[in-house]
Formats: C-alpha cells, sequence, structure tokens
C-alpha cells in the first residue's frame, strides 16, 4: 500500500526559536502559537538548488479536556485542525520557570531524531495532560486457548520495525481506542482487530517528527496536524517510538494516477479521493491529501465498480460497498475508465478465476484474506491462497481437497463452478469461521506457524465452527443430511458435513439428490463422499483443559466494544468486540453484585459496588448483543442471555435464537429478523431435562418437547442451575394486572388471568386490539391449550400472536360460562334505559354485588384491562366505545344490537373503580390501575 506525497523530502535544517510567543506580524507567514523552544521554521534545501521556508506547525501540549477547549475558544479555530488561524494568534500556557540559558540551535536533517528530542526536552513545559477515560468496572479474565494455538496476547506481526497493539488516541479533543498497526511503510489505525477498513492511515514518509512524552504518551506529526498517542505501559510506547523512528527518510510513494474530490454517501459529504497503484485512497479531505493523511484504502485487485445514476457509482468490495458521486457525466466517465483499468490490471487470469471472483467474498482467501486467491478446497468450498493452500494440503486429501483454478481445469465442472459462485467463501466461513475472534483471525502476512495453528484449529479441530444442533447423534446427522440434499438448503448440507454427517453412511444421499434434481447438492456430496471428520467433542474436551490464569482488569463500555485497562485511568490494553459475547448470567447475591460475560474463548466476571451500576453495564452488553429492539419490561429482572440453537418437539428442524430467561418467562428473539419472537411460560410444573454431554436442556412446553443446544458447555450447565430458580419465582413476578381488594371474593379462572395478563404485557399498543380477529385454527388450538394447562400453554408476543391470543380470551368468555347469568339479564337492561348517568351507575353497582363472586371478580378483572386498553387508544385506536362494540356480544349475547347496552358496556369500562368497588370495601381505593 503507499499513499500519495505532493511534495519529496530532502535533506533540511530546523530552526528552534527560544523567543516568547508571535505577535502576529505581517511579514511572518503564520501566526505562531507555540510554546517558548518549539520549533518555528524550517529552512529546505533541495538538491537543485532552489530552497522553501515554512512555519512548522505549532506543538501543541497534551492538555486537559476543559483547558483544551478553552483554548480552542480563544484561537477561535475549527475542533478538526490542530493549528490556529493567521489571524487570530492565540496564547499558549507559560513554562512555570524560563529555560536555564536561551540560545538558538541548528538541528540536521540527517541527525538521528532522538536529538531532537534532546533539545525540546530540555526545555520543560508545564501542562496538564489528557486522561483516558477511566474505567466503570472491575473485570476478572479468564482466557481459554486451545492446545497448539498461537497465544493471543502474542503480536505474531512485532519485529524490528512492524508493530501492533491497541492505543489511546487524541485527534483534537476527539478521543477514541484503536488497533493499531504498521508495516515498516503503513501505520493503519481501525476501530476494531476485525474491521476491513481504517479509521485513518498514513505512510511513513508523511511523517514530520515523532515526539516520545511520559506515562506511556508520544505524539506523530505531519506539518499542519499532530495525532497523540498512549500505549498502556512504557514497554509498548518505546516499541512504537523505535519502530516509527527506525523506518523515517524512506522515499515517498510515486504520485497518484488521478485524485480529485467526490461526494461519498455514507460520509454525507465531498471526499478527496486518489488511486495510486491498485489502491484507491480516501481522504476525508484536500488538506488531509495534501498531509498524507488518509481514512482508508480500498484494494482495486478485490474490488468492482458499477454505475448506479447519472452521476454516481458504487465501488463493490466483499466486506463493504462504497457509494460516490462525480459533479458531472464527464467526470463519472472519466472514473469509471481509470477504475476499471486499475481493476483489469490487476484481475489478469483463468476463466474459472474470473467466474469465481464474481462473487466479492471469493476475491479474497478465505482464511487470512489475501487478494486474488488461485486455489480452492473443493469439498470445503473454500477459495484460499497459494500459503494457505499448502497448509491445507499438510491436512491431507481426506480432509480438504486442493485444487488450482489455472492448472485443474478438468475438475471445474459447471456445478460446481456454480456451487462456488453462489455459496463459496461465505457459506464456508459461516459454518467454518462462525466463532473466529478478531485477535486470532490471521492476516495475508501472517508467519508460517501462525497461518498453521490457525488453519489447523479451524478444520482439524473445529475451534470455530458452527456445531449442528443434532450433532450429538450421529444418527440424527444422517438422516437428517438425506431430508436435506432433496431441498437447495446446501449451507446446511455444508454444516451437517462440518459436525460429521458421513456421505458414505447415508448410500441413498446422492441418489436422493439427484433424483431430486437438485445438482449442486449432488456435486457437493461427490466431493465429500471420502472426507474423514475429526472427533470434535474429543478435541473440545482437549482445549477445555487449557485454561490460562486469572487476570485482573479495570473495564469500560464503548459503542459496541468493552475496553480494558491495567489501571483505572490507564491507557486500554485490550478491547472485546461485544458481537463476540455468547452468553451473560447475572451472578448477584444479597452481598455481592457481579455478572459473567462469555465469548468463545474468554471467561469475564464484572463486579461492582452497586447494583444499579452492574445493572447498567450488564443490560447495555445484552442491547448491543440481542437482535431486535428490547422493551423495558423485557430486561426487568433478566437472569441469563445466551446465543443457541433451538429444536421443537421431534423435529430435526432448528433455528438459531438468542433466549432470555426471567422470572417465569423464557424469552426467543430470532437472528434472522423475518422470523418471530416467542415467549414460554415457566412454572414449578415446568418439566426440563439436561443432557451434559451434548449441550442441550429438554424443557416441556404444553406436552411438547424444546430443545435448547448451547455453544458452551459453561453456558449450558449454568442456565440449567437458574432454570430451577426463575420457574419457582416465576408467579410471584409476573405482573398483577387486576389487584383485588382485601373484601372481594372470587377467583379469575387461570386461562383468562393469563390471557389478561399476556396481551397487557405485550399487546396495549396493538393496532386494532380485539377488533381485529386472529386466524381461526391458531385461536381454537389456543383455546385448548389454555384450558388444558394455562401456564405451560405458548403465547407469542409478535402482533400478529398478540391477536390470536386477543381472539382466544374473546372465545374462551363467550363460551366458557356467562358473565352475566340469564335470570338477571332483564335488570341490567331495565338499569341501562335510565336516562340519567346518576342513576345508572348505582344500579350497574347493586346488580354487579348479585353476581356469583367468580363471575364478579372475572368481570372486574376484565374491565380493568379494558379500562388500561382504552388509555392507549391513540396508538390502539381502541377507543371505550369501540371495545364495547367489540364486546357486548360477549357480554350480552343477543342484545349486542341494543345501543343501551352498548353504553352500558362503555360505562362499565370507564367507571370500572365506581362500579366494582365502594367505600364500605375499600375506604382507600379511589383507582385502579395495572401494577407491574
Amino acid at each position: 500500500m503507499s499513499a500519495p506525497v505532493p511534495k519529496p523530502r530532502a535533506r533540511y535544517k530546523i530552526s528552534v526559536n527560544p523567543s516568547t510567543e508571535s505577535n502576529g506580524e505581517a511579514e511572518k507567514p503564520e501566526a505562531n502559537c507555540g510554546n517558548p523552544g518549539t520549533i518555528s521554521s524550517v529552512d529546505m534545501s533541495f538538491s537543485g538548488g532552489t530552497s522553501e521556508t515554512f512555519v512548522s506547525p505549532p506543538l501543541i501540549p497534551l492538555t486537559s479536556l476543559d483547558e483544551e477547549m478553552r483554548t480552542e475558544t480563544q484561537c477561535n479555530s475549527d475542533s478538526s485542525s490542530d493549528e490556529c488561524p493567521v489571524s487570530q494568534p492565540c496564547k499558549s500556557p507559560q513554562p512555570s520557570a524560563p529555560p536555564a540559558d536561551q540560545h538558538h540551535d541548528t538541528v540536521d536533517r540527517n541527525v538521528p531524531q532522538a536529538s531532537v528530542e534532546d533539545t525540546q526536552s530540555a526545555q520543560p513545559i508545564q501542562t496538564k495532560t489528557k486522561k483516558p477515560r477511566a474505567a466503570t468496572i472491575r473485570v476478572s479474565r479468564r482466557k481459554q486457548a486451545a492446545p497448539g494455538s498461537a497465544s493471543r496476547g502474542s503480536s505474531p506481526r512485532e519485529s524490528a520495525v512492524a508493530r501492533s497493539s491497541w492505543l489511546d488516541f487524541w485527534k483534537g479533543r476527539k478521543h477514541n481506542v484503536l488497533w493499531a498497526t504498521f508495516d515498516g511503510q503503513v501505520m493503519s489505525l481501525w476501530k476494531k482487530r476485525s474491521d476491513k477498513f481504517t479509521e485513518y492511515v498514513f505512510h511513513v514518509s508523511s511523517i514530520s517528527s515523532v515526539r516520545s512524552q511520559d506515562r506511556g504518551r508520544f505524539s506523530i506529526y505531519f506539518r499542519k496536524k499532530h495525532f497523540e498517542f498512549m500505549a498502556h505501559n512504557e514497554a509498548v510506547q518505546e516499541g512504537w517510538v523505535s519502530s516509527l523512528h527506525a523506518s523515517r527518510g524512506q522515499d515517498p510513494p510515486a504520485p497518484p494516477e488521478r485524485h480529485g474530490s467526490l461526494a461519498m454517501k455514507d460520509q454525507r459529504s465531498k471526499v478527496y479521493v486518489a488511486i495510486c497503484g491498485h489502491n484507491l485512497w480516501i481522504y476525508s479531505s484536500k488538506e488531509d491529501f495534501t498531509l498524507g493523511l488518509g481514512m482508508t484504502i480500498v484494494s482495486m485487485n478485490v474490488a468492482s465498480v458499477k454505475q448506479t445514476g447519472r452521476h454516481s457509482f458504487n465501488l463493490i468490495t466483499p466486506y463493504r460497498t462504497f457509494n460516490f458521486s462525480a459533479d458531472s457525466s464527464r467526470d463519472l466517465a472519466a472514473w469509471l475508465d481509470y477504475l476499471n483499468k486499475v481493476i483489469r490490471n490487476a484481475l489478469s487470469c483463468s476463466q474459472v478465476a474470473l467466474r469465481l471472483w464474481a462473487s466479492p467474498w471469493n476475491k479474497v482467501c478465505g482464511d487470512c484474506g489475501s487478494p486474488n486467491p488461485e486455489w480452492a478446497s473443493i469439498n470445503l468450498l473454500l477459495v484460499i491462497c497459494e500459503a494457505c493452500a499448502g497448509i491445507h494440503r499438510s491436512l491431507s486429501s481426506n480432509r480438504s481437497k486442493v485444487r488450482s483454478l489455472k492448472l485443474d481445469s478438468k475438475v471445474w465442472t459447471e456445478p460446481l463452478i456454480q456451487l462456488f459462485v453462489i455459496y463459496g467463501n461465505k457459506a464456508a466461513n459461516n459454518v467454518w469461521g462462525h466463532n473466529v475472534p478478531a485477535a486470532e483471525q490471521i492476516l495475508p502476512d501472517a508467519p508460517q506457524d501462525q497461518r498453521t495453528d490457525f488453519i489447523c484449529a479451524k478444520y482439524q479441530r473445529g475451534r470455530y465452527r458452527r456445531q449442528h444442533p443434532l450433532s450429538y447423534s450421529q444418527t440424527q446427522l444422517n438422516k437428517r443430511l438425506c431430508e436435506v440434499v432433496t431441498g437447495d438448503d446446501v449451507e446446511e448440507t455444508l454444516s451437517l458435513l462440518c459436525s460429521g454427517a458421513k456421505v458414505l453412511n447415508c448410500p441413498s444421499a446422492i441418489t436422493l439428490a439427484e433424483t431430486a434434481g437438485q445438482a449442486l447438492q449432488t456435486e457437493l456430496l461427490r466431493h465429500n463422499e471420502f472426507v474423514d471428520t475429526p472427533d470434535f467433542d474429543k478435541q473440545r474436551r482437549q482445549s477445555s483443559r487449557h485454561q490460562a490464569g486469572l487476570e485482573e482488569l479495570h473495564g469500560k463500555l464503548d459503542d459496541e466494544r468493552f475496553l480494558f485497562s491495567q489501571e483505572n485511568d490507564s491507557a486500554a490494553c485490550d478491547v472485546l468486540d461485544l458481537k463476540e459475547v455468547i452468553s451473560i448470567f447475572d451472578l448477584s447475591t444479597r452481598n455481592t453484585h457481579e455478572f459473567e460475560v462469555l465469548t468463545l474463548t474468554d471467561s469475564l466476571k464484572c463486579n461492582s459496588d452497586a447494583r444499579d451500576s452492574l445493572l447498567t453495564h450488564m443490560l447495555y452488553i445484552i442491547r448491543v448483543v440481542v437482535p431486535g429492539p428490547l422493551a423495558a419490561e423485557e430486561l426487568d429482572g433478566v437472569m441469563a442471555v445466551s446465543r443457541l440453537s433451538l429444536l421443537e418437539g421431534g423435529q430435526l428442524h432448528h433455528v438459531d435464537v438468542w433466549a432470555s430467561l426471567r422470572p417465569g418467562e423464557l424469552l426467543f428473539y430470532p437472528s434472522q429478523p423475518h422470523d418471530l419472537q416467542r415467549a414460554l411460560p415457566l412454572s414449578p410444573h415446568t418439566h426440563y431435562s439436561l443432557r451434559a454431554s451434548e449441550n442441550i436442556i429438554e424443557v416441556i412446553a404444553a406436552g411438547k418437547p424444546l430443545y435448547l443446544q448451547f455453544e458452551r458447555e459453561h453456558s449450558c450447565s449454568s442456565w440449567y442451575a437458574l432454570l430451577h430458580r426463575a420457574a419457582s419465582s416465576g408467579r410471584s413476578q409476573q405482573p398483577s394486572l387486576y389487584r383485588l381488594p382485601a373484601r372481594m371474593c372470587g377467583n379469575v379462572p387461570p386461562e383468562v388471568e393469563r390471557c389478561i395478563s399476556h396481551i397487557t404485557l405485550y399487546g396495549l399498543k396493538v393496532d386494532g386490539l380485539y377488533r381485529r380477529n386472529g386466524m381461526v385454527t391458531k385461536v381454537s388450538q389456543l383455546v385448548e391449550e389454555l384450558r388444558a394447562s394455562p401456564m405451560l400453554a405458548f403465547l407469542g408476543t409478535s402482533e400478529m400472536e398478540v391477536l390470536d391470543v386477543a381472539g382466544a380470551l374473546k372465545q374462551l368468555l363467550r363460551k366458557g360460562f356467562q358473565l352475566i347469568p340469564l335470570t338477571d339479564r332483564d335488570e341490567w337492561v331495565h338499569a341501562a334505559a335510565h336516562t340519567q348517568e346518576t342513576q345508572r351507575l348505582p344500579d350497574y353497582h347493586r346488580l354487579v354485588k348479585r353476581l356469583p363472586l367468580d363471575n364478579r371478580a372475572t368481570l372486574a378483572a376484565l374491565c380493568g384491562h379494558l379500562y388500561l386498553v382504552q388509555l392507549h387508544s391513540p396508538e390502539n385506536r381502541m377507543t371505550a366505545h369501540n371495545l364495547a362494540v367489540v364486546f357486548v356480544p360477549t357480554l350480552f349475547q343477543e342484545l349486542a344490537m341494543n345501543t343501551d347496552m352498548v353504553r352500558l358496556t362503555k360505562e362499565l369500562i370507564i367507571h370500572h373503580t365506581l362500579i366494582f368497588l365502594n367505600k364500605e370495601e375499600d375506604p382507600q381505593e379511589e383507582e385502579m390501575i395495572t401494577v407491574f
């Protein structure tokens, strides 16, 4: 990779001016905002005899956020700029004591940079330093490593020059923690290790100076701008400074072939782009282009271009699509011509390779990410580079069948090419690389031993694979394989083969696929017919015994990341991407506040002195990892959250979900957006059992078995331990939807109470609640399940499922029993006929008191619930009148067309507290609202 630099570097002299701050006189090229002893001008002498003098960037000290804000206000400068405007000279903090001697030094460009550092260190400046944000929670981390794999803490890229680590980073007032890499020429800053595109990137020739400071700090200067860094210890700081110094003096890269401004949709502003070799550099502005300070680099050998509008086009890569717009059709045509020319130069290869590379995922190696891979493992559906192909060959052909895209033309049949184009690296890594931690993912320049460890862990030990839910049973795997190959779900076939399904043990699988006309399935099975699958269970047991020691850290949350530091206010030493989390458990007791976070490789226990602080951190992580928005009540009392596979009944079909365990309830959140959210009630009567060897918990819901399969043994055992507490505490923790006064007797049927409870929790804002009908078959099935086992019946939480529950409630009330007995019907009609409300309400109250106790309690619960529904009429459009029209047939059957009875039902809803209670029964009761 290379960055364009507009002017070549040459030997020059640096003049250090010890005088006080500049007065901004007219003959000065720029106002000097620096401190005494800072570099004020640079005399650059080129071999051609010409010379140029310019003012160096002011050396802005590390200051506190408040001080910097005051300074920037005085300077009246943009927050993204590191220099003061010419017309506004600013005052810098003065040192507590002036230097002992005032002199003028001249330093030759060929002298090592340390000489500059020594010169400036002789003139101390008293400043307030910037600090990283303080940690907010204590963390104990235990790492788990697979045998033979590289240590997570090691950095195989480090050498005399190459380096990588987490660094705290400041650009002006903006602070972040970034993953920094340096290959001896280009320094890149990434928000996450797994990111494919940088936040900042620059060539070493763009650097004007590197300054080392105290407490692990150092700064990098680019003439007019500078970045400030802080490492978590001085050894890391010294490594970075020495690497950057050792790489100084390199020739600048060649000028760009084309550069100019384009509008980028993601930035919602103009950016500056430049084509350099086979790379497209993107800069935030033309000024940054002149400084050589880029935002990111796009490798054109893995990209394609597509015009999307009159002036716009997309630059498509395997990881991201960039949307650009030119100023005119002429500019657009010129950019498309240049970009396509660069891509063609990078992609001169065979037709098979070009067809496979038509899929963006196949344009990079499926293991290390190298561009334009020319080899493939035809049984794994994986396109790989030459370096990774050598490791795959060492696995033997009964594990990975390696073929060339250029040379082995006979093997590339049309169905095989279609398999790779449609599925290829994306499907292969969804199965084999489902859980690769960012710290363990190899890069194109990975050394041989690290590359070998990673590939062996991935394909021999199955360390990162997505285990098929039926992997606990060889018989079930083989049976499911015979079912799947008759359809077009190639990815599940790949998952079954990855988990140990044997094509040889299913002699009819290939025949079934051929008979069903599934050419792609047939091709995949043939290439896996004689492939051996390792004993992954044995590997998993061996891996679980390799545990590292406990590491005490301090943590703080930042966007979708968990930052760790060794001290409360020190720089970050490691960062966890929260998307790697697979389980969260609340481990708090009466005296301790603690929760646990599990990833594929790590176990973290986070503790705090206060319960509120602990919940803030835990619920933040849950909201990040669980798909879809979460209501506040869904997080109330949450005990565990995990990613798992859900298998229902005797079916072999499974779905990947996130599950949340609360007192009395188990919630399922689908990973796919089109699937429905579900809820399963728990009670002391709920039956559940553990299959420890398979990481499965079986739960019996409404007489049907439900299987929860976890990714880690620890997740499974923790859930099993918490299930008893959740089931036993469910009844007391459920919301009380209608609080009967102490003197009011009677019981509400449990199936009615369950429906009211569920609708109040999930359906108050459903449009047309009770007016819209659910599915007739679903409603009838729900009624049967609720009558058989009210607390175990499964009630869904999607809009249609809530409408099904509402339909079941109406059917239960209409067909179960008569709330208003026929013998009292005439008196209700007479009471409703009064013209004055003051006459009607006392009669209603008298008639309610004559109802059987259970009828009275049920009618009171129903009217209290409907009162709450009409309070949400702006969202659900169900006013008290609309509800009365719907429920009058339920209460009074054939009298539903009587307008007086509609008004009566409406008044039962609006005045339910006045009608169902009086002062003798509960003198304190003025209004009853749902209690949560």
